[in-house]
């Protein structure tokens, strides 16, 4: 642990958020830049009075874990300021790398954490943003990988807010030693095992050795590429309506064909950081128009590209976006009422809206095989399998779809969709609605395609 006397009080400039008015929520480390942050902000008059705290989340992945985690709460409760700390368990077999995978984990409590409009405050610097650009640049990165880290942005229920963006690290080791500030050293920062560390400590100095602006250069660039990406960004909102125009949630295949190799790139690029997913692999986009493109369908055949637990399949004549960690457990299944929405295993919701409740509780189940269903204006019973296919649901889809059943086991819905005569009557007559609200990966809401008649 670093404890510095008092030399001086400098200033630190913020670059101020987009929301003036919201409260804000600090990821604190309990390392240098988020201390200076978290003093900075907290002598802030206007930050206080609408709201400030702080998150720390523990990783566990170091000896002195739980001291660092102690010293959080010491600084929190010195300078009046709520804390939460959240443990989590870091995969090490993510293919995230351990870097990686502890990103993810914190992004997973902030997401989690994050209130309504709520500011979430990361120290990031300059010096981080040329280290981002650098990283990304090496692994071959477009414009919008190059953008590096933007100083606002919407993230979960709020906003992502690095005002530190502009302010080098020497500036924030001179304010925390100005301010007489305490705070922990990470050993694992001086492992240049890891790829930021090796250029933090040994690329990075030797670039300014010759140039010594190069971290405010890289930073610079990175805005250029923000302003450029922007533009195409906004080109290729269009191009991914066109592409879903004929097959709904999927991109046309046909349409994709069409296409430059560059403009298709875009497309596909574009349409995985709308799911909030992974960056394609170098090589992904070759290895999908190869594969799941090029070919025409065969039959049932649906080729897929996977990557980091996620997958594109090529099912008929369009791309899906699949993750096959969504499918229900088999074995689940509950009582329910309609009073208020179901959450489900996989993050999904259903909701019986425009009345309250049913008649009597249904049980809400996965699918088990053989379930047979009367459908309106049909003669007899179906099985569940044909109906399936008649409406044209994707195969990964019938495996995360919610099945409606009374308590003697009589199907009356499948997904939203699918309705027997009986179930389809009685919501009509009472002006009800039966919803399936899926989550995207991105944890937005999206609902089902109108019903087919």
């Amino acid at each position: 642990m670093t404890e510095a006397p008092t030399l001086r009080r400098p200033t630190l400039d913020l670059i101020p958020p987009s929301l003036a008015t919201s409260p804000v929520v600090l990821a604190l480390s309990g390392g240098l830049d988020s201390t200076v942050l978290l003093h900075r902000l907290g002598a802030d008059a206007a930050i206080r009075a609408r709201g400030l705290r702080a998150l720390h989340v523990h990783h566990g992945l170091q000896p002195e874990a739980d001291a660092w985690a102690e010293h959080c709460r010491d600084v929190c409760g010195a300078w009046g300021i709520a804390l939460d700390v959240v443990r989590v368990d870091v995969p090490r077999d993510s293919g995230l790398g351990p870097e990686g995978a502890a990103r993810q984990a914190r992004r997973n409590v902030f997401a989690a954490a994050l209130r309504a409009d709520e500011c979430l405050a990361l120290a990031q610097h300059l010096d981080d943003q040329a280290e981002t650009f650098l990283l990304r640049a090496l692994r071959a990165s477009g414009p919008e990988g190059l953008a590096a880290m933007r100083p606002w942005r919407r993230f979960a229920a709020g906003w992502m807010w690095r005002p530190l963006l502009d302010t080098p690290r020497d500036a924030l080791r001179a304010y925390g030693l100005g301010h007489g500030l305490a705070w922990v050293d990470d050993p694992s920062n001086a492992d240049t095992g890891f790829d930021r560390n090796f250029l933090r400590h040994r690329v990075l100095p030797l670039l300014r050795e010759r140039w010594p602006h190069a971290d405010a250069a890289f930073a610079r660039a990175a805005g250029l590429c923000c302003e450029a990406g922007d533009l195409l960004a906004a080109q290729d909102e269009g191009l991914l309506a066109s592409l879903r125009e004929e097959v709904g949630r999927g991109l046309s295949v046909q349409a994709l064909r069409t296409l430059s190799p560059a403009r298709r790139a875009r497309a596909l690029r574009h349409w995985v950081a709308q799911l909030a997913w992974p960056p394609l692999p170098a090589g992904g986009i070759a290895r999908i128009v190869t594969d799941l493109i090029a070919r025409d369908a065969v039959g049932d055949r649906m080729p897929t590209f996977a990557w980091h637990g996620v997958e594109i399949r090529r099912w008929r004549e369009a791309l899906h976006a699949v993750d096959p960690g969504r499918a229900l457990p088999p074995d689940w299944s509950t009582l329910w009422d309609g009073r208020a929405p179901l959450a489900l295993p996989n993050g999904d919701r259903l909701a019986l809206e425009g009345v309250d409740g049913f008649p009597s509780r249904l049980r809400a189940h996965a699918r088990s095989g053989g379930e047979r269903i009367l459908l309106p204006d049909r003669g007899h019973h179906h099985l569940l399998k044909r109906v399936l296919q008649e409406f044209d649901i994707p195969p990964w889809e019938r495996a995360q779809m919610p099945l409606l059943s009374t308590e003697d086991g009589h199907l009356l819905a499948a997904g939203d969709r699918i309705r027997s005569a009986g179930f389809d009557y009685w919501l009509t007559t009472v002006g009800g609605r039966l919803v399936w609200a899926r989550r995207s990966a991105a944890g937005v809401p999206t609902p089902s395609p109108p019903r087919r008649t």
